[in-house]
């Protein structure tokens, strides 16, 4: 396996686990779902004795890095950079790796989520991803703002599933698996009864 960590990157992974005294942890990279640009990442610390069964490790000089198997099947030749911006900055992974629909259905359907339903999304800090499509059935999750957000439900049958099924008449519904509960960040938060 081949990871290119940049300078800028390695710097403030060493920041971070310095100020956090947590000199002795490992990153974990995961591949989190797949998108119109390619796979999707997160990255995260993991503590001494923390790590799960089944992960991968890769050394960058001192520094650990976890890949659950899933993730270690698609990141091999990926370069990681910590780019700056307006909003501070983040981690980048350019991952080569392009994710690969095995049914055309889920591509067909992907491909119209990537550019019809997630740039309306975005505007309110969310996206939807396709989990699968199984017997006429999209199962899809929303993310970032779109989770825990009370008008999810309004936004899932008078939108995106409109979209979907007229789009593409193979598709009957269109099924949302988001656990809601669990948003951090919900664009209109839901009101409590």
């Amino acid at each position: 396996m081949h990871i290119i960590i940049e300078d800028t990157a390695k710097e403030k992974i060493s920041a971070m686990l310095t100020s956090e005294n947590k000199t002795q942890s490992a990153l974990r990279i995961r591949i989190t779902g797949r998108g119109a640009n390619g796979f999707q990442h997160a990255l995260s610390l993991v503590e001494p004795g923390h790590e799960k069964e089944g992960d991968q490790e890769f050394k960058v000089g001192d520094l650990r890095i976890l890949f659950d198997p899933k993730t270690a099947l698609n990141i091999d030749g990926s370069r990681i950079e910590f780019v700056d911006d307006m909003y501070g900055g983040g981690f980048k992974v350019d991952n080569p790796n392009q994710p690969e629909w095995s049914n055309p259905l889920e591509q067909k359907v992907q491909e119209l989520i990537d550019s019809q339903v997630n740039p309306s999304l975005a505007m309110h800090g969310g996206q939807l991803e396709l989990l699968e499509v199984k017997e006429g059935k999209a199962f899809v999750h929303f993310g970032g703002g779109c989770q825990g957000c009370g008008m999810a439900n309004v936004t899932l049958k008078q939108g995106v599933d409109q979209v979907i099924r007229d789009a593409i008449p193979e598709i009957t519904q269109v099924i949302d698996t988001t656990d809601h509960a669990q948003g951090e960040n919900p664009y209109y938060r839901a009101s409590a009864h």
